[in-house]
């Protein structure tokens, strides 16, 4: 108990010490400057433990179709925030903004240079390559990075604890494209996509969601950022002569309109073809004052796909203020996308979360990172760089968070992404876009708004899918089929097998096409049936000395070294596994097989079956069944008393009645003593 109360004592003298020290102590949050610091050579009053300005960086490339709206978006929302007392009881956000001029290299530079203003919170990049980069510094200094704009699925992986989206993955759009395919019906895709982190991750995600609705990218058609016209041109060409007539196009804003312009030079934009975009041609065309008619004509018939964003008041009165907002501070124009909702609300998310941060006792302070040491020589000054000690516990407010914001809910699921990921499905007509449709990922294809469907059970039933009419290129509403018959193709490979026996169903024949049989004849009806010619060839399948192996050849039509098989194949449950079936032309049922002979008919034919064996069983057992009445009778029946040959008679002619006459009469029951057996001719009663 002494022990006890040493050592309580000592821990209040020791509590009492600190307390009398920290008051002398400078403390660690200063705002002097303007910024955030960690500064101890100047003393600082009780009002110093509240920043005066808080400080947030911004980093993308201003000059791009997304980066002017999310610009003027960005400096609207901090204004907002500042003028509101409600939020960060009148702290000062001030927003830090640098150009990453779309360079992966000045992405690096600006984000070091950012870093030096102690900013507690990053918003940006739209560019997901460079987002995958700086995502490095951001970790390193415990500084959460807000991204609008950056898409690539990758972001989202354990690797980069402090990225945090703020708008829509690509996953959730390639899936929606993976919908759309199978809606109408198309089994291949040709994916043309900018070769870079947003492109590639983008497109391998479309891969594994067209593999579950048994569909499959055909091609991949890549090209590099900086390529010049005439090799897009090419890699068009090329795909042109391909079979697949569905294009799915994955790349920037910026420069994804010279892939249509050099389409429709090589005549790609007519009927027949298939073309969706992703969301980089919405944001496109919604950022123009007025489009070009001669590109708007080029684009008919495109079907794409844009940020879903419910129609609420708040989007509605920000959206009324873009004109006044749109001049202010720039030298041109900037148009409206929806990028520039997710980039308004990520300030407001990161004014949220500090708020919420600050009142819940966190503190705004800086240290320097032992891993950051400047060498001799060394110009970077990466000593200048400090470590957000609170950046961790920020980071989890902001996965916290839940309002609603001009983009609609912001929340975070689990694995990081906002809550309810949902697109308008469109489709370019005449000088505009028309929405024929919502995808979300709750419900999927529909033609209401996905918001009305959160309240009712899921449903992703293939008969609740909808969508409006479309008018694709070539002005017709009849769904392209998607395909032709590539103009550097070949001939179907149609498998045979090389039959020993039952040669009726299918066997080897000199003449063209070089095989003949039932089984033969009924796919070349199947085939002229078609409006389109099939390039096909018949391959033999075995050596013809003995029946080949079936399963081996269903195999080989599963391994794609034969395109089909045509010939006497019986559908079992492991083949339809691997392969897919015709409907069964011809069903055997069960049966059997027997030789027809002809013979003349026999009136004694019945006794056939009745073998010389059978014969004596049955003489046996009727001379045994004879016996065994007489003996049970004889004493006590007077009808089997007389001579031996009346006795012999009454036997044999009862057990005769016995195997072959139909009895008339039975008489008695159960309890009776005697039972009678009754005849047309006579009559015998027996004793019980």
């Amino acid at each position: 108990m002494e022990e006890v109360l040493l050592i309580s004592r000592f821990m209040t003298r020791t509590l009492i010490l600190l307390g009398l020290w920290f008051m002398w102590i400078p403390l660690g949050v200063v705002c002097s400057t303007g910024n955030v610091s960690a500064s101890s050579n100047s003393s600082s009053s009780s009002s110093s433990l509240k920043p005066n300005v808080i400080n947030i960086g911004a980093l993308f490339t201003l000059n791009s179709v997304i980066g002017e709206a999310a610009k003027l978006a960005l400096q609207a929302a901090t204004d907002d925030v500042n003028s509101d007392p409600n939020i960060l009881n009148g702290i000062e956000l001030k927003l830090v903004l640098h150009d990453t001029n779309c360079s992966g290299f000045v992405g690096i530079m600006e984000a070091l240079q950012l870093m030096e203003s102690d900013i507690v919170a990053a918003i940006g990049p739209q560019s997901s390559g460079i987002a995958h980069v700086i995502s490095h510094v951001v970790n390193e200094l415990n500084v959460p990075l807000l991204s609008f704009g950056a898409t690539d699925p990758t972001l989202s992986s354990l690797q980069y604890p402090y990225f945090l989206r703020t708008t829509q993955s690509d996953y959730f759009q390639m899936y929606a494209i993976a919908d759309l395919v199978d809606y109408y019906g198309w089994r291949e895709v040709i994916a043309i996509f900018v070769d870079d982190d947003y492109g590639r991750s983008g497109i391998s995600v479309l891969g594994d969601a067209l593999a579950k609705k048994r569909a499959k990218i055909s091609y991949k058609a890549a090209f590099s950022p900086g390529d010049p016209k005439r090799k897009i041109n090419d890699l068009l060409v090329e795909v042109n002569l391909m079979e697949s007539r569905v294009y799915v196009v994955h790349v920037n804003p910026d420069t994804g309109l010279n892939i249509f312009s050099l389409a429709n030079a090589l005549n790609m934009m007519g009927g027949g073809y298939v073309w969706i975009a992703t969301d980089w041609l919405p944001s496109y065309l919604d950022s123009m004052e007025a489009v070009d008619p001669n590109t708007m004509n080029i684009l008919q018939g495109v079907v794409a796909l844009r940020h879903y964003t419910p129609d609420t008041n708040l989007k509605k009165r920000f959206m009324s203020r873009w004109n006044n907002l749109k001049y202010k501070g720039s030298a041109g124009p900037a148009g409206f996308n929806s990028y520039a909702l997710y980039a308004y609300d990520s300030v407001w998310l990161a004014a949220h979360a500090l708020d919420f941060f600050l009142k819940g006792g966190g503190k705004l302070s800086f240290s320097n990172d032992s891993n950051l040491k400047d060498t001799n020589g060394n110009m970077l000054n990466l000593a200048s760089l400090r470590v957000f000690n609170g950046g961790q516990q920020l980071l989890q407010t902001l996965l916290r968070m839940n309002f609603t914001g001009l983009s609609g809910q912001i929340q975070f699921n689990p694995d990081k992404h906002l809550v309810h990921p949902a697109y308008d499905v469109l489709n370019v007509i005449g000088a505009g876009m028309r929405r024929i449709g919502y995808w979300s990922n709750y419900s999927h294809l529909s033609i209401v708004p996905p918001e009305s469907l959160y309240t009712k059970p899921p449903n992703i039933s293939t008969g609740s899918q909808h969508l409006y009419n479309v008018i694709w290129p070539g002005e017709t509403t009849a769904t392209p089929r998607g395909w032709v018959f590539p103009n550097n193709g070949q001939p179907l490979r149609i498998a045979v097998p090389n039959r020993v026996g039952y040669k009726e169903f299918v066997s080897k024949d000199k003449d063209p096409p070089g095989v003949r049989g039932y089984c033969i004849d009924v796919f070349e009806a199947a085939i002229n049936l078609l409006p389109y010619a099939v390039p096909r060839t018949y391959i033999l399948f075995g050596d013809g000395k003995r029946n080949p192996s079936y399963n081996e050849l269903v195999n080989q039509v599963a391994q794609n070294k034969f395109d089909a098989a045509v010939g006497d194949i019986t559908i079992v449950t492991n083949r339809t596994k691997i392969v897919d079936f015709t409907q069964p032309y011809m069903e055997s049922g069960l049966l059997v097989v027997a030789p027809v002979k002809e013979q003349k008919s026999n009136p004694w034919a019945f006794l056939k079956p009745f073998t010389r064996g059978m014969w004596f069983v049955t003489a046996a057992f009727f001379l045994f069944v004879g016996a065994v009445v007489w003996i049970l009778e004889h004493r006590i029946n007077h009808e089997f008393r007389g001579p031996p040959r009346q006795q012999l008679i009454t036997i044999f002619w009862l057990v005769y009645l016995t195997h072959w006459r139909k009895h008339h009469e039975h008489f008695g029951t159960f309890g009776a003593d005697r039972m009678a057996i009754c005849s047309s001719d006579y009559q015998f009663k027996l004793h019980c």
